[in-house]
């Protein structure tokens, strides 16, 4: 990877367990997010599909912010969830948030998460229109 290669590190304790960054900026201003959960602190955080979601979202926005970016710079969400009764709470979590944005969105329901309390992860894409890191 070349230097223009912009990496956010959170801290986070399977960051450095599993060796990954929480986002990444391409040069052409594509930001990659990680995986996010709702761990907060290195404690999952109470609260049910709709908390979960939105806990799990503001860990990304967390890191696009150290990147200069917001929500409104979103372009893609994937959503991954342990059971399909979730999918009304988690979609509504997701409109609350990115209603005027609009990113391509894609839920997917899977076996389950690194720690059972966990029924969402999220990962976004955005994109930093001048491509200026």
């Amino acid at each position: 990877m070349t230097e223009s290669v912009r990496k956010v590190v959170t801290g986070a304790p399977w960051e450095e367990q599993f060796g990954y960054s929480r986002a990444v900026e391409l040069p052409n201003g594509t930001v990659l997010v990680a995986g996010c959960t709702s761990v907060v602190g290195g404690a999952i955080a109470d609260g049910g599909p709709y908390e979960q979601t939105v806990n799990s979202f503001n860990v990304a926005f967390d890191a696009l912010k150290q990147l200069g970016l917001g929500a409104e710079d979103v372009v893609r969400t994937r959503m991954y969830i342990t059971h399909a009764r979730d999918v009304d709470e988690v979609g509504r979590a997701h409109k609350e948030l990115f209603d005027a944005v609009r990113p391509a969105a894609s839920m997917i329901i899977v076996s389950g998460f690194v720690d059972p309390r966990l029924v969402v992860e999220v990962e976004v894409e955005a994109y930093r229109g001048d491509g200026a890191a």
